[in-house]
C-alpha cells in the first residue's frame, strides 16, 4: 500500500494516469468514468444532498456534487490531494486523515444523505471494510446511501480470473470488493457491474431506521 508520501507523490498525475486505463479499457480503472457518472446521478436524484466523499483525491466527482449544490464533506489520506481539491470547491469541508483509522472527529459529529468513496477502500482488509461499512451506515440519514465505486467483482472466481488476465500489472497490496462474500455481512447490498472490473455497490439505511 502507497503511504502518505508516496499518495502526495502521485497527485500530480492521478488523473493522467487513471485516463490512460480508462481509455484502453484495462485494469484496474476501465469504466472509470461510468462509475463516476452513475454515483454521480443517483446523488442528484435528491436536491441539495449532504455528501461525504472519502478519498476524494482531485476532486474528479467531488467538486461535480459541490458545483450542482451538493454540502460536501471529505476526508482523503494525502495532504497534497487536499491541496489541489480545496480550490475548486472552497465551501466544503476537507479534512486530510487516513480513513483506515477511521473518520476524523469532525465528521463524525454528522449523518450525510449519502457517503461515497471511488477507487479508495480497496486500501483496507476485508475485515476493516466490514466495520468501517458499519461505522458509515450509522452515518446515514434516513434513507440515506452509500455508494463505493471501485474495482469489484460478483465472485470471487471472477477476481482471480482478473487477476490471471492483468499478469504483472495486477497490484497484490489492493484488496478488492467481492461482492458475494460482502453480502453474507449486508444481505441488502446492490451491485452494478460496470466493466469488467468494476462497479458500484450501494448499502442503504432504511427511511423507518433512526
Amino acid at each position: 500500500m502507497l503511504n502518505q508520501n508516496e499518495f502526495d507523490l502521485w497527485a500530480e498525475g492521478y488523473d493522467k494516469s487513471v485516463g490512460v486505463s480508462e481509455e484502453e479499457n484495462s485494469y484496474p480503472f476501465a469504466g472509470y468514468k461510468a462509475v463516476l457518472g452513475t454515483i454521480f446521478q443517483t446523488v442528484m436524484e435528491k436536491p441539495h444532498a449532504v455528501v461525504l466523499d472519502l478519498g476524494f483525491g482531485t476532486g474528479t466527482l467531488t467538486a461535480k456534487l459541490y458545483e450542482n449544490g451538493c454540502t460536501v464533506y471529505g476526508q482523503d489520506f494525502s495532504a497534497r490531494m487536499l491541496e489541489l481539491a480545496a480550490p475548486k470547491m472552497p465551501q466544503a469541508h476537507l479534512y486530510q486523515g487516513d480513513f483506515t483509522q477511521g473518520l476524523v472527529e469532525p465528521l463524525l459529529a454528522r449523518r450525510y444523505d449519502f457517503i461515497v468513496a471511488t477507487y479508495a477502500l480497496h486500501h483496507m482488509t476485508d475485515a476493516q471494510k466490514l466495520s468501517f461499512l458499519r461505522v458509515l451506515r450509522e452515518h446515514l440519514n434516513p434513507g440515506g446511501q452509500i455508494l463505493i465505486g471501485d474495482v469489484a467483482f460478483e465472485t470471487r472466481g471472477e477476481l482471480e480470473q482478473c487477476r490471471k488476465d492483468a499478469g504483472d500489472e495486477w497490484d497484490d497490496e489492493e484488496v478488492y470488493f467481492v461482492v458475494e462474500e460482502l453480502k453474507k455481512a449486508f444481505p441488502t447490498l446492490d451491485f452494478l457491474q460496470i466493466s469488467f472490473c468494476s462497479g458500484v455497490l450501494s448499502l442503504g439505511r432504511a427511511a423507518e431506521e433512526t
